[in-house]
């Protein structure tokens, strides 16, 4: 009986042909995932009716982490604060006025509306000045996270941010660490509401 022998080239070349086709069915699946994503939040392009009702900030801006401080005055242990999941965001002065708590109230409202999607999704109020009424903050927002941000050193992240009226602007960052959109917390929070979802629905970070 005669045994065929392959040579190690020929067996290499087998692997390599084997190894090009699974990535050739991983890029059917994930390529057109990815350019999607990036063409309808980044790119520019909206298939036609397709609206978002917040404002993209295009391109999305890299935020650096930075060692916030808790409201007792404590350092923060987690300077990736903004990373790991998607982020509803609003900076303000502690003492938080009505334009503050409307904000703060969109917030909490659209996380709980998106149901199974929660826990992908983090509130984050960083104060910038006046810290901070904890009674009225711990009381109606239960899971909020509070840190200030009132040294001199966090001037570059605050530049970051777009100057329009940030009094009245809610932002989200995505799980990377990207500030992506600024949404008007004087508009319908229906608006906010359903960008998360078409967000959370096309990303499968955070």
């Amino acid at each position: 009986m005669t045994t065929t022998q392959t040579s190690p080239e020929t067996e290499r070349a087998t692997v390599a042909r084997g190894r090009r086709t699974l990535l050739g069915i991983a890029a059917l699946f994930f390529v057109p995932l990815a350019v999607s994503f990036w063409l309808y939040y980044s790119g520019g392009w909206r298939p036609a009716g397709a609206t978002n009702h917040g404002e993209l900030i295009t391109p999305a801006r890299p935020l650096p982490e930075v060692a916030f401080t808790l409201p007792d005055g404590t350092t923060s242990a987690r300077a990736d604060l903004l990373r790991g999941k998607w982020t509803l965001l609003y900076l303000g002065g502690g003492g938080c006025t009505e334009d503050c708590r409307k904000a703060l109230w969109t917030m909490r409202q659209t996380r709980q509306l998106l149901a199974e999607q929660i826990d992908r999704v983090q509130r984050v109020f960083i104060v910038r000045s006046d810290c901070c009424n904890m009674d009225f903050l711990g009381k109606e927002h239960p899971g909020l996270e509070v840190v200030k941000a009132d040294d001199p050193s966090t001037r570059d992240f605050f530049a970051l941010f777009p100057a329009t009226d940030p009094t009245h602007s809610i932002y989200v960052v995505d799980p990377l660490g990207n500030l992506m959109m600024r949404f008007d917390a004087r508009e319908n929070p229906k608006g906010l509401l359903s960008d998360m979802k078409k967000l959370l629905k096309l990303s499968h970070i955070g």
